[in-house]
């Protein structure tokens, strides 16, 4: 199917992207990509999102394992008509998958892309997370126009002519 074949292309890029940051890179070294803005920084993260939950790799096992399982339940009785919601799903699915393959090889996330908002640095992330990111933001995106024709349908069922 068309949402794992995406999921699995995620993960390809997502390890690739590691392995090279790992093979090529010095913790902490960083290469200017865009001056002041965007940066490739060998990092590593234990955590989840920013760094939080230092060390807690039963937690994530246990979340990862049952995220994998309701996106491939939602996968499998996708309609024809919810393809961005599917498209959704297999960022998700190769971005949740892509961090899990390093927390179980690894016992660490890594992660390369740095960028400065404003002067804020953003925290590092990786190829996984933007998926994940992504994914979750056409999730919201489809539901909210879901939403919006249901309710523009109920609307119009609910008018009357005169």
């Amino acid at each position: 199917m068309l949402y794992y074949l995406l999921a699995f292309v995620v993960i390809l890029i997502d390890q690739w992207t590691k392995w090279l940051v790992v093979r090529y890179m010095e913790l902490g070294e960083s290469i200017p990509i865009i001056e002041n803005v965007l940066y490739i920084t060998s990092h590593r993260n234990r955590g989840a999102a920013w760094g939080m939950l230092q060390g807690q790799f039963w937690l994530f096992y246990i979340v990862t394992v049952a995220v994998v399982v309701g996106i491939v339940i939602y996968i499998q009785r996708l309609q024809p008509t919810q393809r961005l919601f599917g498209i959704a799903l297999g960022l998700m699915l190769g971005g949740a998958l892509g961090n899990f393959i390093d927390r179980v090889f690894r016992k660490e996330v890594v992660d390369f892309v740095h960028t400065y908002i404003f002067n804020y640095s953003f925290p590092i992330f990786n190829v996984a997370d933007a998926a994940l990111t992504i994914g979750v933001a056409l999730m919201f995106i489809y539901t909210w126009t879901e939403e919006k024709q249901r309710k523009g349908m109920s609307d119009g069922a609910n008018s009357t002519h005169d």
